[in-house]
């Protein structure tokens, strides 16, 4: 059962991703890439802060910087 139900949504998103296909029509790879993009600079700006945290407490931790 849980295959035919991987199988209805796999198919769904097909369907959708067909059906956005022709409504954009020339447009879809301009949008594909901004919409690409978009993900990457928020994950990239994620990222950068995750590891600027990091650092900043391990200098903490070794007393060069006072928090």
């Amino acid at each position: 059962m849980k295959k035919l139900f991987t199988f209805l949504g796999l198919a769904a998103v097909m369907v959708l991703s067909l059906f956005l296909a022709v409504v954009t029509g020339d447009y879809g790879p301009w949008y594909f890439a901004w919409l690409v993009g978009t993900t990457m600079i928020v994950m990239i700006a994620a990222a950068g802060a995750v590891m600027f945290d990091k650092q900043d407490e391990e200098l903490a931790k070794k007393g060069i910087r006072e928090r």
